[in-house]
């Protein structure tokens, strides 16, 4: 009973994750605040309906259509779609008109729906007619400046320059290409990632002052904040399964 999510890592460079989901008794989730944005379709009593959900920067209450299957494709940080700016879809989404169970509108042509098993196949028709698009350097900035790469210390001022071509631009140009493929600062992207991964910690068990070491958190207070703003949920909610009451949390995974 609730919403159950399965997802799966992507070997395409465009695709952080593919999932799909099943909602039984329940109607309204916390959504966790994604520096990513997805192509989500859903299907209720036969009516299918598609939306672009734009990145989110705080966790926040969502609405749950009941007894609903969704599928959706989560975007790698760097891939946009350049007929949607990014910045307009910032804890937005744009619903895709002419949706059935075969098909789908997308930037003026008709698409045939996508599924779990064949995301990546549809994705590179999208790169092939040029819907979709990639930056790898901003793909690469965030990388480089990802908690996991900067385990027991902030990440520092200037990782993008371990990105490739990254010394031959400048730092406004970074965070101008940032904001741009991304809607948000390259600071806000980092804050969120590594308030997931936190919470992925801390749901495996991490204690909370270990996190604080590992993801170069100031101290266990600023760790409380972090997850409370991003994922809606405390240290102590998220290791025992607790906090319920606000529904269950959106698909949650270590960027």
């Amino acid at each position: 009973m609730g919403l159950d999510i399965v997802s799966r890592p992507s070997d395409s460079p465009y695709i952080d994750r593919v999932w799909r989901s099943r909602s039984d008794d329940v109607c309204q989730m916390t959504a966790v605040a994604a520096a990513s944005w997805d192509l989500v379709f859903w299907e209720r009593h036969g009516e299918v309906s598609a939306a672009v959900v734009g990145p989110e920067t705080a966790a926040s209450p969502a609405p749950v259509p009941e007894e609903a299957t969704f599928f959706g494709i989560t975007f790698a940080v760097g891939t946009t779609m350049p007929h949607l700016p990014a910045g307009r879809l910032v804890n937005s989404a744009a619903e895709l008109a002419g949706t059935t169970r075969r098909s789908f509108q997308l930037k003026g042509s008709i698409w045939r729906l996508p599924g779990y098993d064949d995301a990546e196949a549809f994705v590179r028709r999208l790169v092939r007619e040029e819907i979709l698009v990639r930056d790898p350097l901003v793909a690469a900035v965030h990388r480089a400046g990802s908690p996991e790469a900067h385990q027991g210390a902030s990440p520092p001022a200037y990782a993008h320059q371990t990105a490739p071509g990254a010394s031959r631009v400048s730092e406004r140009t970074v965070q101008r290409r940032f904001l741009a493929a991304t809607g948000l600062t390259r600071g806000a992207a980092r804050q969120i990632d590594r308030a997931r991964r936190a919470a992925v910690l801390i749901q495996a068990g991490v204690p909370a002052r270990d996190v604080v070491h590992r993801l170069g958190y100031f101290d266990q207070p600023h760790l409380a904040r972090s997850l409370t703003r991003f994922v809606g949920r405390t240290a102590t909610e998220l290791s025992l399964g607790e906090g319920l009451a606000a529904g269950p949390l959106s698909l949650l995974y270590a960027t």
